[in-house]
């Protein structure tokens, strides 16, 4: 029963499994076969039996299926063979139609062959070309960069390497040539650093070159405008009244001339106005800064280009060692500076940042010191005081013109100033050379004037007033010589020398003004009186001469508020101004005055020392001549020759020559008679002394000057009266008596000049013979009065000792 139980519960389960085997795939069989062997004991066996039974059924089912359908298999079978006959001959029939189709296919087979390779070269050439599309433009564009570095045109030809890199490489890059053309093209790019760095070298060469042309062209324009601008405010000036005159000429007169000259000047080179881009060719500087700023080395570029600037700077900064000598030395410095920063200047505001506002300013400095200095040194050697007002005006020109170009310039006026005080100094010194000529080739004597037009032309150079001499027919005589209105010309020459100086020198009137009237106070003050005063101590200058340049300098001493007038007419400051500063002319004039009043006294003095050497006394004479001695008259008449013409003078002035003339020549007498070496005097020689004594005495009382009062100039001769007086009436009784009384009759009579003369008087007594004795009667008669000399001699004498004690 068991085994009958677990028969029955294995049978479902094979025919599950027989069930999976049917409908599984192959390939998963395994698993349901292998679940065969892991069941129970001998299920194999049955499994086998089942599968069997299976087959079984199977087979009976085919056999059925075919024992239904083995009919239709005999009728298709039939059927087809009746239609075997009909596919052989439809075989043939195909064989036949494919043969011919064959045979007719052949042509058409090489044409579509031939069809196939031309589609295949067809297709080959449209690659090619679509290849070909791609590369021509790179290869294009590399021979556009060939033929642009062929003409040089360096920028564009960076800019095409740029586009090849960006754009067109890119395309054909896995090309050969393609890669050569890469690498190439680095190389290429030194070549144009190279290029336009040599480029750039030329350009620097060339602008030093030229540097001094392109000055020149913008001093010149400067000058030009400055003319224009000058010209148009002196008509403005004249519009409104402002008077200036200068040489002479009114002021419409003068303007018109230069309006014309400017205008004339303006219009001749308006047409040929040029800048300094017409002068230099700056793409050289362009192309290089471009071509640097697209390599992205434009800082090299850059500090190279500043480095040799710099380098220029100071090579025209250096002038020559002979620039001082002319003029043309000095504008060629200063169109070489000026040619220099006019082309920083334009390459400031035509580039971006090449060249800095900061960079010029310090470049500017530097050479601005360096400037100052040079001119400071050679203005220095300058003599020729034309030569340092060209040398002022090429400044002012020179500072005009960078001025212009937005460089301070305030130092270079600043030097001018220093230069104006040089110029002072060189004027000085060349009018002092003019003021010796007019002496030299003066002949000391009132200018003659024949008629009307000489008087004029007189006039006209010189402020002359007098009405007396105008009413005077002619001919007639100024009083001054040819001197005075020479110098009074010379000094207005001055002042329009020295005024040339201050134009343009932006400074106001006022300072203009003090500046004219310092400088010819100095002309006045030192020049001048430096002339006159060495004028004055010549040797050859005699007493008419000097007498005449006494009478100069009182006409030159009342012009000089003519030359304040003079200097108010140029600069229009009025002298009332507070700050205004005087001329010291008046000084200056009365202390060559002086002077000459001085040297008059002293040569006077020295004639009158020559007439005196002339004279020849006999000391021993026993009797005088009877008259004066002749070298005596000749002086009286020389002195009353020379107070004729001292009638010209002061009054003052002649009476001081003519009072010293007449004490110096008392002085001299008197050393004569108490000479150490004259040893001894006869009575008779002091009598020919007392004829000469009183000539002199008559000639004072003669008043060979007016103006003395009384007996003032005899005084002059009281000495030699009260002396020759004591010796001629033998007085000593009453000298010796009242001596010391301010009554005494011989009061001016020193004792010691007493003791001298009576001891000289003494010896000629004793040494002369009996015959020429004027004592020899005494010493017959009475031999007292030789002791009575003697009594007197020792009475002077301790005069004399007592006076010495006193003292």
């Amino acid at each position: 029963m068991a085994e009958s139980g677990e028969g029955l519960g294995t049978v479902p389960e094979h025919e599950r499994i027989l069930q999976e085997i049917q409908s599984t795939d192959t390939a998963c069989v395994g698993p349901t076969l292998r679940s065969v062997y892991d069941d129970q004991p001998n299920a194999h066996k049955k499994f086998m039996e089942k599968l069997d039974a299976c087959i079984r059924n199977h087979d009976k089912e085919i056999e059925k299926m075919c024992n239904f359908h083995h009919q239709g298999f005999v009728d298709a079978i039939t059927e087809l063979l009746k239609v075997r006959t009909d596919a052989e001959k439809l075989k043939v029939q195909v064989t036949d139609t494919n043969r011919r189709f064959q045979d007719a296919g052949k042509e058409v087979i090489v044409q579509t062959e031939d069809i196939i390779r031309c589609r295949i070269q067809q297709r080959n050439i449209t690659t090619v070309v679509e290849k070909l599309q791609l590369c021509l433009p790179v290869l294009e564009m590399y021979s556009k960069l060939k033929e642009q570095m062929s003409a040089k045109r360096y920028y564009s030809a960076l800019k095409t390497m740029e586009q090849l890199e960006n754009v067109y490489f890119p395309r054909v890059s896995q090309y050969r040539f393609c890669q050569l053309m890469i690498e190439n093209l680095p190389k290429l790019r030194e070549d144009i650093k190279e290029v336009s760095m040599s480029d750039l070298k030329d350009f620097l060469e060339s602008i030093r070159k030229h540097s001094d042309k392109i000055g020149e062209t913008a001093m010149k324009q400067a000058q030009q405008q400055k003319i224009f601008s000058v010209t148009l405010q002196k008509r403005n000036n004249v519009k409104f009244g402002k008077n200036i005159y200068i040489n002479n000429r009114s002021p419409d007169e003068r303007n018109k001339t230069v309006l014309k000259h400017a205008f004339e000047e303006e219009d001749e080179n308006e047409e040929e106005v040029l800048t300094v881009q017409d002068l230099v060719d700056f793409s050289p500087v362009y192309r290089c800064l471009h071509i640097y700023s697209v390599l992205g080395d434009e800082e090299t570029f850059e500090n190279y280009y500043r480095k040799q600037r710099k380098k220029q700077a100071r090579l025209v900064l250096q002038p020559q060692s002979n620039m001082h000598e002319t003029v043309d030395g000095y504008r060629r410095y200063f169109t070489q500076i000026v040619g220099f920063f006019v082309v920083e200047d334009h390459i400031l505001h035509v580039t971006q940042g090449l060249v800095t506002r900061a960079y010029t300013d310090e470049l500017w400095n530097m050479a601005l010191s360096k400037i100052i200095a040079v001119l400071r040194a050679h203005s220095s050697y300058c003599t020729d005081p034309d030569l340092v007002l060209e040398l002022k005006n090429l400044i002012v020109i020179f500072a005009d013109t960078l001025q212009g170009y937005g460089f301070p310039v305030n130092r270079l006026f600043d030097l001018l100033f220093e230069i104006r005080d040089q110029y002072n100094e060189t004027l000085l010194k060349k009018w002092a050379g003019v003021f010796r000529d007019i002496f030299e080739e003066d002949n000391y004597s009132p200018i003659p004037i024949v008629n009307e037009e000489e008087y004029k032309v007189i006039i006209s150079k010189f402020p002359f007033q007098d009405s007396d001499l105008e009413k005077q027919s002619f001919p007639k005589k100024l009083p001054m010589s040819q001197s005075v209105p020479h110098i009074y010309i010379q000094v207005k020459e001055f002042i329009y020398a020295s005024l040339k100086f201050s134009e343009s020198l932006h400074r106001s009137s006022t300072e203009i003004d003090d500046m004219l009237r310092k400088s010819t106070n100095l002309l006045l003050t030192r020049t001048l009186s430096s002339c006159l005063l060495n004028l004055i101590r010549k040797p050859h200058i005699g007493l008419t001469e000097l007498v005449q340049i006494i009478i100069n300098t009182t006409h030159l001493e009342q012009a000089c508020k003519y030359l304040e007038d003079f200097i108010t007419n140029i600069t229009n400051i009025s002298q009332e101004t507070v700050h205004t500063t005087r001329l010291y002319g008046l000084s200056t004039f009365k202390d060559a005055r002086h002077a000459a009043e001085g040297e008059i006294y002293t040569k006077l003095n020295q004639k009158i020392d020559e007439f005196v050497q002339l004279a020849d006394y006999d000391w021993t004479m026993s009797e005088p001549d009877g008259r004066a001695s002749g070298y005596l008259m000749d002086l009286i008449n020389f002195l009353r020759s020379i107070f004729q013409v001292f009638t010209h003078l002061p009054g003052k002035v002649a009476q001081t020559a003519c009072m010293s003339a007449c004490q110096h020549l008392s002085t001299s007498l008197m050393q004569m008679l108490l000479d150490s070496e004259l040893k001894q005097i006869s009575m008779g020689a002091v009598q020919q002394f007392n004829l000469d004594v009183i000539q002199c005495e008559l000639f004072a009382s003669s008043e060979p000057v007016p103006g003395f009062q009384g007996d003032t100039l005899q005084l002059a001769f009281i000495d030699l009266r009260q002396l020759l007086d004591l010796f001629m009436v033998w007085d000593w009784s009453t000298y010796l008596a009242d001596y010391g009384q301010p009554a005494s009759k011989y009061l001016r009579v020193n004792p010691n000049t007493a003791l001298t003369l009576l001891e000289k008087v003494h010896r000629g007594m004793k040494d002369t013979s009996k015959k020429n004795n004027i004592f020899a009667q005494f010493r017959k008669n009475d031999r007292d009065k030789q002791k009575l000399i003697e009594t007197v001699v020792k009475q002077l004498r301790s005069l004399v000792n007592g006076m010495s004690q006193h003292t």
